[in-house]
């Protein structure tokens, strides 16, 4: 890929592509649509919690799809940003609710308590279920929503950018990279787990369903919100990412995706972009996460174990990798299938000598359907969307360059 390739791929207009204005408006109207839906209680609050959180699963998994599909980062941590992102919005949730619910209790008191009394209070309540009412050093900012949601974005953010420092610079790629960030995700959830970690241990965060300042207003109206709240961020997320995908950025990540070496070569500087891609991808799936918690109301450390990074990178793959919007269709796919087989949604099937039960069998199902996408649908539940546009495969002559098995034509509609 020549310096004039890229120029040329810059040029095309992002923001007019085909693909991005018909998610756009399909999540439009899946929007207006369950509005409606909700409004004349057709569907459930729960229903409606899940769709908000599948909404933000689908964010994640496109976040993924830039680091990996576009990028070539097999990231197993990315889940790990997502739960911090929690970790830090369910800091003030609790907080906050804790801190009313002590004051209420207080204010039969004949005196008024000393903000000190007050703060210690809130500290037995929050921190008595791990044995100690001390407040840990990282919720000095608890108290203050601005705060906790600039560490919503400051957090995941930093982490992303140390780590992929340190890695990029050493030059680490491919499995060993994704061994890396397997690890470090293992280690925070390892340190998550611990009671002394100021998190409460395996305990967690919990209620964060119930919104400070909003006890008076009822769970269906809040759910509602919170699911358009992340319908927005899927939106703005996804016109981002296919944003920097499609301009010349988007060349040179998947330049370096195809061949770092030579990109290198090139004369540009291949750390640099694979850390702006790790780092923005980590910062929107933390941004994710602080969205989904307060809809799914608790968080604790297994949240951010490495199988949940593996179960997002199945998503994308399921989906189609490359694709933003395989990223996000294979993401509610599974979500939504998932909540189906696991919540009893589907009957358990009695063979006489054996009894199929869903709730147990549902991983095996999402094996097999990763290695059946695999084998013989590696485009996977995107590349049926292509199917049904009747698109081709491009030429690969001309300006783009005559690099065997590079899609870049196909993959920058994205």
């Amino acid at each position: 890929m020549t310096d004039a390739t890229l120029s040329y791929r810059a040029q095309r207009p992002p923001i007019k592509r085909t693909s991005t204005m018909i998610f756009l408006g399909t999540l439009t109207v899946f929007v207006v649509l369950v509005t409606v839906l909700s409004g004349a209680d057709l569907i459930s609050t729960s229903f409606v919690k899940l769709l908000g959180k599948t909404l933000c699963l689908a964010l994640a998994a496109v976040a993924m799809d830039v680091v990996w599909g576009y990028t070539g980062i097999l990231s197993l941590g990315h889940m790990a940003f997502f739960g911090l992102g929690g970790y830090m919005i369910g800091m003030w949730l609790m907080w906050a609710r804790t801190e009313a619910i002590v004051q209420a209790n207080l204010a039969t008191q004949s005196l008024p308590p000393t903000p000190a009394e007050l703060r210690d209070a809130i500290g037995g309540q929050i921190f008595g279920v791990v044995g100690t009412s001390d407040i840990p050093l990282i919720w000095s900012f608890a108290h203050a929503l601005p705060l906790q949601l600039i560490l919503v974005v400051a957090v995941p953010g930093l982490l992303a950018l140390v780590f992929g420092w340190l890695a990029f610079r050493s030059r680490v790629t491919g499995v060993y990279l994704s061994i890396l960030t397997q690890a470090m995700t293992l280690a925070l959830s390892l340190y998550l787990f611990q009671n002394d970690s100021g998190l409460r241990g395996n305990n967690g965060l919990s209620g964060l369903q119930n919104i400070p300042g909003f006890e008076n207003t009822s769970q269906a109206w809040i759910s509602l919100t919170f699911f358009w709240a992340s319908a927005l961020a899927l939106g703005l997320g996804y016109l981002l990412f296919a944003w920097v995908v499609s301009g010349r950025m988007g060349s040179v990540l998947r330049a370096v995706r195809d061949d770092e070496a030579r990109v290198r070569f090139l004369g540009y500087h291949v750390e640099s972009f694979k850390l702006f891609a790790f780092t923005l991808t980590a910062i929107v799936t933390g941004i994710a996460g602080a969205l989904y918690y307060p809809q799914a109301g608790i968080i604790n450390p297994g949240e951010v174990a490495p199988i949940a990074s593996i179960y997002l990178a199945v998503w994308v793959a399921i989906g189609g990798r490359g694709r933003l919007y395989g990223a996000a269709i294979g993401a509610i796919a599974v979500s939504l299938l998932s909540n189906w087989f696991t919540s009893g949604g589907v009957p358990d099937i009695d063979l006489g000598f054996y009894e199929i039960r869903w709730t147990e069998w549902w991983l095996v199902l999402l094996g097999a359907g990763f290695v059946c996408v695999t084998l013989f649908a590696p485009k996977g539940l995107g590349g049926l969307v292509d199917l049904i546009a009747r698109r081709t495969d491009p030429d690969r002559q001309g300006a783009y360059g005559p690099d065997t098995g590079a899609k870049r034509t196909s993959e920058g509609a994205e």
